[in-house]
């Protein structure tokens, strides 16, 4: 079927969409423009929203953490085995993970060469595993993270040799997970139990909220007038990073506008021109008795769906964009079909549309307001 055949009940839209036709060049560039305006917004939008998500991913393991270690007016180095039992008396409701830190060498194309090692048992809690395994709770063998094992060359089953005892490779860990991110071998506390102090205690728990309610409770129970431990969430930081890239969301959404702007004041001046090209037409229209609402409504139509087109173009090819963009930066083009992405598209189209109407309001009020005999004498 074709449009006018559907466009036949309308007659105000039947006219506004053969008026359109009579000048394509025109109609085409006045559209082109939206479709300008609708892809820079879209896009700009998506691209704001990749970087939350890019940032969230990033951040969305540390939100849920409470590091602690020794304050200021601890009497000892670090923290001792009776402070960590009272941190697990006060958190019982979250994976309590003390750590010793430690060093030891590998041997790169036999250059010995040193990197850090952590202590601890509930492995399962702070990281993930690329290959292997990483049990909930480590009591032999070893991890290493995957920045080792690549610049080593070092595989599962590999030994890793700390204080004189060799440990296999049981897993190697996903990068950036935690606090413990950074620990490049990671060994069962037993270890190290030379040393007497832990560096830290990190607390796992259910989400940021819950991390924030924890490091009160410790701060609470462990710090009187003096800073005993340090407690440290970055949950509060979590949440300045989103507001900040919501802030630059909308600035990238105010200057994609920009050129929506630009596009309506083409509209305006191309619905000018036709109206103006249109006078006597208009004005043997009135005369036959068509109403001044009628005129009204077939120059707001005409402008209405130069918006409507001129979007519907634009937020394919934004689509198109967006998904280009998720693949280009996180391997998953579906990502632009969630809403945090897909809003800018339906944003987009609206504004193109709206903005389209507003452009044709004085064109339409002008051809609706002359008088027939005025304009039939030209």
């Amino acid at each position: 079927m074709s449009v006018e055949a559907w466009l036949w009940r309308f007659p105000s839209a039947l006219m506004a969409w053969r008026n359109l036709g009579r000048n394509r060049a025109r109609t085409a560039l006045a559209a082109l423009g939206i479709v300008i305006g609708v892809v820079a917004i879209a896009s700009l939008g998506m691209a704001g929203a990749s970087i939350q998500y890019s940032t969230n991913q990033e951040l969305g393991g540390l939100a849920n953490q409470v590091t602690v270690t020794a304050g200021e007016d601890n009497p000892e180095p670090a923290l001792t085995e009776s402070q960590v039992r009272n941190i697990e008396r006060l958190v019982a409701d979250a994976d309590v993970i003390a750590q010793k830190t430690g060093t030891t060498t590998i041997d790169a194309d036999g250059e010995p060469e040193r990197v850090s090692v952590t202590g601890l048992t509930q492995a399962g809690a702070l990281y993930d595993a690329q290959a292997g395994e990483v049990p909930d709770r480590l009591r032999s063998g070893a991890l290493v993270s995957s920045t080792v094992a690549d610049e080593f060359g070092l595989e599962i089953g590999d030994p890793i040799e700390y204080d004189g005892q060799l440990y296999r490779i049981r897993g190697i860990l996903e990068p950036q997970q935690g606090f413990g991110g950074g620990a490049s071998v990671v060994l069962p506390v037993s270890a190290l139990a030379d040393q007497e102090y832990y560096s830290t205690v990190t607390i796992v728990a259910e989400d940021g909220a819950a991390a924030e309610a924890v490091a009160n409770r410790v701060e609470r129970g462990m710090n009187g007038r003096e800073e005993i431990v340090s407690v440290t969430t970055l949950a509060a930081v979590q949440e300045s990073i989103d507001s900040l890239t919501n802030t630059l969301n909308l600035a990238l959404i105010g200057i994609g506008s920009i050129s929506l702007v630009v596009a309506a004041v083409s509209i305006l001046n191309v619905m000018l021109m036709s109206t103006i090209e249109r006078r006597g037409e208009i004005g043997v229209l009135r005369a036959v008795g068509i109403r001044r609402g009628e005129v009204l409504r077939m120059i707001l139509t005409e402008a209405g769906l130069l918006g409507v087109i001129g979007g519907a173009v634009g937020a394919v090819v934004a689509l198109g964009v967006g998904l280009l963009l998720n693949q280009v930066l996180f391997n998953d083009p579906t990502l632009v079909f969630e809403w945090a992405s897909m809003q800018y598209l339906v944003f987009g189209f609206a504004f193109a549309v709206v903005a389209s109407l507003l452009s044709g309001l004085y064109p339409a009020w002008k051809a609706a307001n002359e008088r027939p005999v005025e304009t039939l004498r030209g």
